[in-house]
Parts: C-alpha cells; sequence; structure tokens
C-alpha cells in the first residue's frame, strides 16, 4: 500500500482555532478528496494511522480536524447545544471547506461524525458522497444504555488521562460535551429525519453488528430514508470502531462503492 505526504496546519474560524491534517499518497489518482469527521470524544490523532491507510487504499488526499473544544484546536467553555450536529454543519463546516480549499469532497464521518456528514451533504450540493461508520441516526436505548455505562467507567481517573492524552487541558470539555448532551433530556428527540432525505449524493452506511451505541436500526434508517441512492455494509462480529477493527474491509468497501460511483 502506498504511503502518503502529511502535513499539519491550523488556520482560524469564527469561534477559534482550527487544527487540520492532511495526507497526500504516492500513488495519487482521483481528484476529489476525503475529508474525516471524528466522533464525540475523537480528534485526529486517535484517527492513527487510518487517514494514511485511507489515502493509500482510496489513492486520494485525505483532511483530517479537530472539532474546536476537541484535539489541538481552540478550547470551549460553553456545552454544546442540543442542536450541535447541526451547527457543525451549518456554522462551522463551511468556513473549514473554504480554509482547506475544497472545490469537492467525500465526507467519510465516524459515530456523530458520521451525523455531521449527513448533515452536511443535506445542505450541500458540493459533496460528491458521504461514508458513515457506525453513525447515529436518532437517539435508541442502546446508545443511552452505552454512554451510561462509559460515564461509570469514566469515573476512574487513569480514564480521565487516557482522554488528555488526545485533548490536554480540555479533557474535562470533550467528556462533559458528549455525556452530558446525550443523556440530556431536551436532546432525546434528536433524529437526522428532517435532514436525510435532502441528500441526493451517493451515500454508503458502514455498521458493526456488536456496535455498543448502535444497533443495526441506525444504518437501516440511514440507507433507507437517504434521498438518492444508498448503501448499507454489516460488519459481523464488529464493534463501535470499524475503522480500528476491521481497517482492510472498512477501507476496501469505501474504495469500491466511490468506483461503483465514479467519484473522480
Amino acid at each position: 500500500m502506498s504511503s502518503a505526504r502529511s502535513k499539519e496546519f491550523f488556520f482560524t474560524i469564527p469561534g477559534g482555532t482550527i487544527h487540520a491534517k492532511q495526507w497526500v499518497p504516492e500513488n495519487l489518482r482521483y481528484k476529489v478528496p476525503v475529508v474525516l469527521l471524528h466522533d464525540s470524544l475523537g480528534s485526529i490523532d486517535l484517527w492513527r494511522d487510518f487517514p494514511e491507510k485511507l489515502a493509500g487504499r482510496l489513492s486520494r488526499t485525505v483532511f483530517a480536524y479537530d472539532r474546536l473544544g476537541f484535539g489541538k484546536s481552540s478550547a470551549r467553555d460553553a456545552r454544546p447545544s442540543k442542536a450541535f450536529v447541526w451547527e457543525e454543519a451549518d456554522i462551522y463546516f463551511p468556513s473549514i471547506k473554504e480554509a482547506l480549499s475544497l472545490d469537492r469532497y467525500v465526507l467519510f464521518g465516524h459515530s456523530v461524525g458520521g451525523a455531521m456528514s449527513i448533515a452536511i451533504a443535506a445542505s450541500r450540493a458540493d459533496c460528491s458522497a458521504v461514508i458513515t461508520e457506525a453513525a447515529q441516526a436518532f437517539v435508541e436505548e442502546v446508545t443511552v444504555s452505552g454512554i451510561q455505562n462509559a460515564k461509570k467507567v469514566f469515573r476512574d481517573p487513569d480514564q480521565i488521562k487516557r482522554i488528555e492524552k488526545w485533548h490536554g487541558s480540555k479533557a474535562q470539555w470533550v467528556l462533559r460535551a458528549w455525556i452530558d448532551v446525550w443523556l440530556s433530556p431536551e436532546f432525546a428527540s434528536w433524529s437526522l429525519e428532517k435532514r436525510i432525505g435532502r441528500v441526493r449524493c451517493p451515500l454508503l452506511a458502514i455498521h458493526g453488528d456488536k456496535d455498543e451505541f448502535g444497533s443495526l436500526a441506525f444504518p437501516e434508517f440511514i440507507s433507507e430514508r437517504a434521498g438518492g441512492e444508498s448503501e448499507m455494509v454489516i460488519l459481523e462480529n464488529c464493534g463501535h470502531v470499524p475503522h480500528r477493527e476491521r481497517p482492510q474491509e472498512v477501507m476496501d468497501h469505501a474504495a469500491s462503492f466511490l468506483d461503483r460511483h465514479g467519484i473522480d
């Protein structure tokens, strides 16, 4: 598999400074790049070597960025609102897209990053395709249960140190931004329902059958209600992080999907 040259950079958007990274493969063949959107506790660094491998497998440039409040991007004080998924799509991503000079792009979102990818694609005609991985589509009992269990685990100071490794002094904010919002009564009715039908570009929903934060109802919802062509892939004996548990399969499915739809 081809290696990739990486470049790290920072830029300012409304609300603070964004940390981003780019991987350009030696075997660059296609013009449309992939943009990775991380999960609720994620960051660029938590993608580990997946972006480099993905760039080589797809023969495409790959970008990733830390959302405001995460990783090496600017800290935030206020807890995200119950509309934080829509805010990423409507407020922050347009500035990020401009800073990265993206004319066309493929969105690849993990967990809530998958929901954000759908929200972005629903409102932007310049998105060529969407790939979601372990994406939430609404709030179901298994999601709430999984977060409640995680809340207990993170009472252990050693677990907090794990988050500090990736987010530094922002670790507590990152944790509260996830737990407090998803377990709040006002967020219980959240759903992709109002936007997903506006996604006209091709969409691939990847999900593990052992995902501890979401049942197969999520990829079924996503693939059935998308407004354009859609596909669903269920990975057997796979949990919530397919790109870490089944990286080769995820990359192969992504490559086949983009080839089938002629994304140049």
